[in-house]
């Protein structure tokens, strides 16, 4: 049996830049799709599954990272940023958003193939096994689904690894750095505001299912952990 090779969404509005990137991830034998705006993109990912998206920061109809925002509410899909520009604050934007990676242009194509495996490698490997039903919590691995005193929680893919892998270990305390390499494909490139950030998001949306609850107990200069019930 063939395995299906995997498709890439290639969002970019520079015919250049694209055939390059789309000619790259042929020959390393992936299945590109190009399409040069934001909305195109989002009803791509509506209309079949995708393994990966190459995303352009710059797009002609909506910021990437407004399609990067809404694509992530909806789909668990690992995401990679082009950009024209490398200030430090749109790389910490787009990382906060639940990117996984960041390419600076002009960058090499093999650079940008190498970091499309090393992320695929990641997502396939980087999923938490369930944890044992208790205190109201409720883990789908293979749907990618948590679920906190029966709501279902809307996470995006590193909020959901995040939890996933407090989860999977209550009462363990989880240093920043920890959580960096069970949420991030390249752990090196997030910083520890970028899991403050998530872990708030989290807590946010926790408290929404259970006004009541406070899972996530915060260790100061230590990390997190997910507070243990008898």
């Amino acid at each position: 049996m063939v395995t299906p090779r995997p498709t890439i969404l290639v969002v970019e509005d520079e015919a250049s830049i694209a055939e390059t990137v789309l000619y790259a991830l042929e020959t390393e034998g992936f299945a590109p799709l190009w399409k040069t705006t934001g909305a195109d993109a989002l009803a791509v990912l509506k209309a079949q599954p995708v393994a990966l998206v190459v995303l352009d920061v710059g797009l002609p109809d909506m910021s990437g990272f407004d399609v990067c925002r809404e694509m992530l509410r909806h789909h668990a899909i690992p995401v990679i940023f082009l950009t024209a520009r490398s200030e430090e604050v749109d790389r910490i934007v787009g990382l906060e958003l639940g990117a996984d990676d960041y390419l600076t242009k002009p960058f090499s194509p093999r650079e940008l193939t190498a970091r499309v495996r090393a992320v695929l490698r990641r997502s396939a490997g980087g999923q938490s096994p369930p944890a044992a039903a208790a205190a109201g919590w409720q883990h789908d691995a293979a749907r990618c689904r948590i679920s906190f005193h029966g709501r279902s929680l809307d996470l995006t893919r590193n909020e959901y690894r995040l939890l996933g892998a407090l989860l999977a270990q209550p009462g363990r305390v989880f240093s920043r750095d920890q959580l960096m390499a069970a949420a991030w494909a390249d752990p090196g490139a997030a910083l520890d505001r970028t899991v403050d950030a998530h872990i708030k998001s989290v807590r946010a949306k926790l408290r929404a299912a259970a006004p009541d609850a406070d899972p996530i107990v915060t260790h100061r200069g230590l990390g997190y952990s997910l507070r243990e019930v008898p």
